[in-house]
Formats: C-alpha cells, structure tokens, sequence
C-alpha cells in the first residue's frame, strides 16, 4: 500500500519568504526579515483568534472569561521598491483566516465612500453601519499602498477605523509614509491626526528602509522608451508592465481627487497603465497628476503621438505630467510615434516643450532610474 506523503508545500509566511530565498528568487536583506518575522508572529496569532464583533460571550456576561483583546495589526512603509507589497502577498496567502481581503485602500476608500452615500438617508450613524458590515466581511483587512490625499477620506477615517477595530478587525498595511506623515499638508489636518493616534495605538509600526531599491534590478539595462510598429510596441509594454508587477493581473481603480473621481484604467503592484488619451486628452490638472504619483511609482504610458498645434491642450497635459513625475522620481515605460525631440516640434508652448523633451531622454537614463539626477 503506498504511503500517502505530507504536504511539503510551505504553510507560514516566513516559509514562504525562506522558500523564495533558497530558490533565488529573493537577496538576503535584513529588513525584510525584520518584517516577515513580525507577519508570522501576526498569522500564528490569528490561527486562534475569532472576534467578538463588539459583543461578549455568555462566559464573559458571567464574570467567568473576558474578552482576549484583537492582535496588533502591522503597518510596514518605506520608500518604494523595497518588498512591501511582496511581503504582505506572502502573509496573505497563508494568513489562517476565512473572512479576508486584500485590497487597495484607494479603491476600498471609494467603496466606503459609495456606501455611505447609500445610506445619507437613514437614520444614525452611517460611518457604525459601514463600518460593522465591512468588519462582518473580513476579519482580516490587508491594505495595500495606504495613502491619503483626499479631505472626504481623510475627516471619516478615524471613526471608520476605531469602529473596525472595536469589532475587532485585524488590519495590515503598507504604506510609502510613515503614519506621522500621511495627509502631510492637508487641509484641516488637525481633524485628522487623531486618526493617526488610532493607527499607532492599534497596529504595530514597521519601517522597511534597507539600502536596496528592488524595482532597479527590473529597470536595470531595460529599454523604457518604444518606437516602430504599433504592435511590437504594445507587446513590448506588456512585458516590462508583467515584469514590474511580477506577473500582477492589471485591474481599473479610482482615485478622488478634489471631490472628483480620477480612473485609472489599469494598475497593480504601485504601476499604472495609461493609453496617452487616457492620461492627456482628459480634462486633468497638476492636482491630478501629483495624486497619480503619490499613489503609483511607475507608469507605462502608451501610444503617445506626434503632437501639434490642434493637440496643444494634450502637450500641455503630458508636459505637467512629465514634471510632476520627476519631480516625483517616478519611472516611466512609454511608447511613441517618435523619440522625445520630434514629438512636438511645433505649436503654443513648444519652446517649453523642450523641458519636457530633456526630461524624456534623462528619465531613460541608468543615473535618473539609479537616483542619480543631473
């Protein structure tokens, strides 16, 4: 009779990642080690745990037990390239609990946005009701590229939050701000930091800074600027978008900027994936696109086109973009009708063009993508 064998597949996060790193997939980084250990402690935790959603057991009415307080959630940043998101998708895949979810917090904030606004009507609190139907959802809210930029999140997120964790939601995030820094400028802050006093008091900070950008091993001796035919071109931004999400399926989200919602057609993994209408024929302004760069480190941007005075309003575009992207020190993966020199040779702001153009050609060089800038 044959002997059935154990299931030899790694079972905890910090398998996985020791996985990862035997077959050379991962370089030793001492940070990341730091981080995943945090994320086993947290899944060994949640193997036990089940929430009380804000109600206490017959036991506990007796004075016999008490409620066992929700593990600390986690909240791992750092600047980009450093495995955040890579990180969390190995704690997620394993994390012992039926009820979770992983999710952009942008897009997770517009669906809390479009339930509140379904429920302006009704009678009470409407951020409590949303809030205990998400914690009915998930137990476990994994959040990726946490970020705040908007007023109409930023004033509902502290009751939104303590509510979730008063029914004992677990929640890990990553972020590129520390928790200090998020809505740094924004308006009527003061309403805000109390947020920040909840998130501290509630999740266990984590800093991923080690030396090492991992998105430069992907952008290292890549071509990021594609002219010839349009196919070949496409194809090639298929594959640096597959290389630089690590394989990531590309999904639309929204962004709110100003009140207003900004669609992203495709996005994963901190990339963006914008055809060149998509991004410049649309009415968007610099407020736009320093969301954009706040929320993604890398855009491919396809099929930009030879551009004239009839398409001055799109130069214009593309030129704030470019800008505010390298002010940024994003990346950019494009392609275009022709190089950088010869894409708008003539027409109103032109002669400003040329900026843009400089910046076209430098945003391909090894130093610009090493950090190194002229």
């Amino acid at each position: 009779m044959a002997v059935s064998q154990p299931d030899a597949s790694p079972t905890t996060p910090l398998a996985l990642y020791r996985a990862r790193r035997e077959a050379g997939d991962l370089s030793p980084d001492p940070a990341q080690e730091e981080a995943i250990r945090r994320l086993d402690a947290l899944a060994a935790q949640l193997a036990d745990y089940r929430p009380t959603n804000g109600a206490r057991g017959w036991r506990a009415r007796l004075g016999l037990a008490h409620d066992a307080p929700p593990p600390r959630g986690l909240y791992l940043y750092g600047p980009v390239g450093r495995g955040k998101s890579m990180l969390m998708d190995l704690f997620f895949a394993v994390a012992p609990v039926e009820r979770k979810r992983r999710v952009h917090f942008y897009a997770f904030m517009q669906e809390v946005q479009a339930r509140l606004h379904a429920r302006r009507a009704d009678a009470g609190d409407p951020i409590a009701t949303v809030a205990a139907q998400v914690a009915s959802e998930a137990t476990l809210l994994c959040f990726d590229e946490f970020e705040v930029v908007d007023i109409a999140d930023a004033m509902i997120l502290g009751r939104l939050f303590e509510a979730l964790f008063a029914a004992g939601t677990v929640v890990v995030a990553t972020s590129n701000r520390a928790p200090d820094d998020l809505y740094q400028d924004g308006l009527q802050r003061d309403r805000f930091l109390p947020f920040i006093d909840v998130l501290k008091a509630r999740m266990t900070v984590i800093a991923l800074d080690g030396a090492r950008d991992y998105r430069l091993q992907r952008f290292a001796g890549r071509q990021t600027y594609f002219i010839g035919p349009a196919g070949t071109r496409h194809r090639a931004l298929e594959a640096a978008f597959a290389d630089l999400t690590g394989g990531a399926e590309g999904k639309p989200v929204e962004l709110t900027v100003l009140g207003r919602k900004l669609a992203v057609p495709r996005a994963a993994k901190e990339v963006a994936w914008f055809g060149f209408d998509e991004l410049c024929a649309r009415p968007l302004g610099p407020p736009d696109f320093l969301a954009l760069c706040q929320a993604f480190h890398t855009f491919v941007v396809e099929g930009i086109p030879v551009m004239n005075r009839r398409l001055r309003n799109e130069a214009k575009r593309f030129t704030i973009f470019i800008d505010t992207l390298y002010e940024a020190h994003g990346n950019l993966v494009a392609s275009a009708e022709a190089p950088p020199e010869a894409l708008y040779p003539d027409g109103e702001g032109s002669f400003e063009f040329h900026r843009t153009v400089s910046r076209l050609n430098e945003m391909q060089s090894a130093d610009y993508i090493a950090g190194r800038r002229g």
